[in-house]
This record gives structure tokens, sequence and C-alpha cells, in this order.
């Protein structure tokens, strides 16, 4: 394909572009983890079971490959600055009008139609990320991008811990309107990636055929990313619940939990993901699962809260390790003209297919009990996952801009 003009950005500029794509992300979890911290009260507040709330997760999980299909597509053609402020804005929308939602009917629709939108952020955000960060730093940005999951968890926490108590569950859901200003720092501080400038396709069809192209590469990634949705929805999701009911901690104390294990999945995400630009990007991964492993038994059958606290921050400090090299990784296998819709395609595709693991652990939990069932899921999950890894392609360095320094 041939190669378009470009306009080199100043160093200011690139910081500009990771920072939105840091912000986006950060924002786009806060909105999707404050459900996890209500699931009790909605479940009363709407009259329906709790398995009836954790359905919704689901079901926003199994939207997200839409929003990444569309918004994908939008940011190869268009460039990622404008689909990036117009994703921003939708799914903030959706989420505040969550918090006014007058029956669970209305909730489903409002969370299913919230997964179109955080599908399509991690796409288009990653790409404007990873093409603006500097080759040799580009592992501990990758870290410092996808870190910014941990982070929206890290605050709905806080929400949980000190919003929920004071002004009640719809003003979580009216606080997640507020990542709709991010598209004012957009427009105003951020401009079009120099990758894109210089490889965007033509048409969309153009952009398809270069997909199509490379579908080996994109059936291993979705495989690659649906193992790493079970690893990290399958140790996030239902942990909160998991300390309430089969251990019977109180919510606030559930709530300081979830922070702590947050700032340990931040420092792994970091630390890890800059350990990858010496040691390669598959063998850093494996050595994040390996900790991972390491910890189960403290994370899922540690019997005092000491023990609970510290194989939860361990577990975060490697789930997180690993998937903090995901933007990075997956990025530089991608095509160039095709980056905005392939990293983020096979990212949500792999949620859609993983998007039941909640549903499967919680039903695990009734024959099994929840620990077991918790450890059970990872363990088979984790040896796969490192199996998968280690059979697989890098390219740690590739180049995304031709002709211009670095």
């Amino acid at each position: 394909m041939s190669s378009y003009p470009v306009t080199p950005l100043s160093a200011a500029e690139r910081r500009h572009a990771v920072t939105a794509g840091f912000l986006g992300w950060t924002l786009d979890a806060f909105d999707f983890f404050v459900l996890v911290f209500l699931i009790d009260t909605l479940a009363a507040q709407f009259h329906v079971t709790k398995a009836d709330i954790v359905r919704t997760i689901t079901y926003t999980l199994a939207m997200r490959p839409l929003g990444a299909l569309l918004f994908g597509l939008l940011a190869d053609r268009y460039g990622r600055r404008r689909p990036l402020m117009a994703n921003v804005i939708f799914f903030s929308l959706v989420e505040l009008l969550c918090g006014f939602a007058p029956n669970y009917a209305v909730f489903v629709v409002l969370r299913t139609l919230y997964g179109i939108g955080m599908g399509g952020e991690w796409g288009v955000g990653a790409s404007l990320a990873m093409e603006n960060a500097p080759g040799k730093l580009r592992g501990v940005l990758s870290g410092l991008l996808q870190c910014g999951y941990s982070v929206g968890y890290l605050l709905a926490a806080v929400a949980a811990r000190f919003v929920l108590p004071a002004l009640g569950w719809r003003a979580m859901f009216w606080i997640g309107g507020v990542p709709a200003l991010l598209a004012l720092y957009i427009r105003s501080k951020v401009r079009e990636s120099e990758a894109w400038q210089q490889h965007r396709a033509p048409t969309v069809g153009a952009i398809l055929r270069t997909a199509s192209g490379h579908w080996k590469i994109f059936l291993y990634l979705v495989l690659l990313m649906t193992l790493m949705m079970f690893l990290s929805h399958g140790t996030q999701d239902l942990y909160p619940d998991f300390l309430k009911s089969a251990h019977g901690f109180r919510p606030d104390v559930v709530a300081d939990v979830v922070i702590l294990y947050n700032i340990g999945a931040i420092l792994g995400s970091i630390t890890f993901g800059h350990a990858s630009e010496r040691i390669g990007r598959r063998r850093t991964m494996i050595a994040a699962l390996a900790l991972a492993m390491l910890v189960i038994p403290a994370w899922a059958f540690g019997k005092s809260l000491a023990v609970l606290v510290a194989g939860a921050f361990l577990m975060q400090i490697g789930v997180q390790g690993a998937w903090g090299i995901i933007p990075a990784h997956i990025n530089e296998l991608a095509p160039d003209s095709a980056r905005g819709l392939m990293p983020g395609f096979a990212y949500q595709l792999g949620i859609l297919i993983a998007a039941p693991v909640n549903n499967i652990v919680y039903a695990l939990r009734a024959p099994f009990g929840y620990d077991r069932a918790l450890a059970g899921f990872e363990v088979t999950n984790i040896f796969l996952l490192a199996t998968v890894i280690w059979l697989g392609a890098e390219k740690k360095g590739k180049q995304f801009v031709r002709g211009l320094p670095h």
C-alpha cells in the first residue's frame, strides 16, 4: 500500500497522545467496574437475583467486539483522534443513563449498549498510544497504558468505599458521565498519529483486505486474547463477591482489599512492561504468569484476611504484569494499515468468547465451593495461556513509522 505524506509530531504532542490513550482506558474501566461493587444492591433494587445482575456483565462483554469493529474501521479509515472522541462521549453518556434506569429491563439494555462503547475504546486508544511511543520506551508505556484498567478498577473501589454509602448506587453511575470531558482534551491537545498518516488506507475495503490477508496472525491473537480475558476477568470480576459471600467481609473491607490489589496490578503492569524491553515480550509474560500460578493457594484458599490480601496483591501483580505487555505485543504483530482494527477486534472477540467466564465460575461454586471454582479455573487457564504464548510469534521493537527519527 502506498505511503502518504507525514507531519512529524513533537515530543509534547506524543505525550498528549499516550496520555489520551491511558485516560480513555482508565475511565472506561472505571465505568465497567462500578457494577461489580453493586451486585447485591442492584439485585435488591430491581427485585432480581444476583445471577441476573452478573449476567449483565456478560452482556456488556459480549457486545464489545461490535464496538471494536465499528470504531476500529473508523480509526483506520479516518484517523485515531476523532473516533476516540466519539467513543469516549458515547460510553460516558450511556454510563450516565444507567444511573437513571427505572427497572431491570432498561438497565440490561443500557449495559448492553455500554459494551459497544467499551469495546471501541481499547483498540483506538492503544493504537494511538503505541504509535506515538518511542520504540525503546514502548514496553514501559505499554504497561502504563494497560494499567489504566487497574487504575479505573481502583477508582471504582474508591467510589464504592466513599460515594456509595453517602450518595447511593445511582450516583456511582452518574460519576461515570464525567469521562465525556476527556473529549475536550483530545480535541485541543492530541494530533493525529504519524503512523496512520503514513499508512492510512484509501477505503474500508482496503482495510478489510489487509486484515483478511493476515488471518493466521489474527486467529492467533483471538486465541491469545480469549485466554488473557479468562485470566483477568476470572481473577477480578467475582473476587469482591467471593470475599463477601465466602468470607463474610463487610463491603468497606472488600473495597479496601480491591484498592490494595489494584495497586499491585499497577506495579505489575509497569514493572513487567519495562522488563519486556530487556528479555522479550513472551518470556516476560510467562514469568508474570508463573507468579500468578504460585500465589493461587493464598489468593483462593487463604484462611485469614491478611493471607487473602497478600495473595490478591501478588495475584494482580502477575495478572496485570502479563497484561501490561499486551498493547505493545499485539500492536507490533498487527499489519500497519489495519492497526486500529485488528488488535482491538481480536481483543474484543476474545472478550466475546470469554464472556461466560463469570457465569461459569459462579455456577461452579455450588458443587465445588467458591474457592475451588476460582482456583481450578485459573490453574487450567494459566497453563494453557503460557503454552500459547510460548508457541506464538514476537516482533519486539518493530518500527511503526518509516523514515522518521524516534
